[in-house]
């Protein structure tokens, strides 16, 4: 165990946020999302009987989101739904982002199959227990440092 550490962070999870680079995408899936074909190549961590708004929570305890991206979280959209229907789950994890520093224009809704395509090129999947169908969010991975000397 490490002091500060949520434990929801495994040491394998842990180890695959520390060898992402900024830009590197991580996507939190439901529990029926096709980790398995879309992940093919790439870390993919169960977090079996999680819920999706805890992994998140988790997760950006840790994870820095890329302030020099105009959008650096996705979440599917859902579909046949009206433009900018949001589910109640998705309005509580943008909420959370909200409170964690990312504000609801820097989110964008990505229809299934584009969905589906960013998560080709992530860097890992990370599929909780979530049970309700798409809940499917995407990050991508900032930098943390000092500022530039002058």
């Amino acid at each position: 165990m490490l002091k500060g550490i949520d434990p929801l962070l495994s040491p394998e999870l842990l180890k695959v946020l520390c060898e992402m680079g900024h830009g590197d995408e991580v996507v939190l899936v439901d529990a029926n999302f096709t980790s398995e074909t879309l992940g093919r190549g790439k870390p993919l961590i169960r977090l079996p009987g999680v819920d999706l708004q805890r992994a998140c929570a988790a997760l950006l305890s840790v994870f820095p989101l890329d302030d020099k991206v105009e959008r650096p979280v996705a979440f599917m959209k859902v579909c046949g739904s009206a433009e900018g229907y949001l589910s109640g789950l998705q309005r509580d994890v943008l909420t959370q982002l909200g409170e964690g520093g990312a504000a609801p224009e820097q989110c964008e809704a990505v229809e299934r199959f584009a969905f589906y395509e960013r998560v080709k090129g992530a860097y890992a999947i990370v599929q909780t227990g979530e049970l309700q169908p798409y809940a499917n969010f995407l990050f991508k991975k900032g930098v943390i440092g000092a500022p530039l000397a002058s």
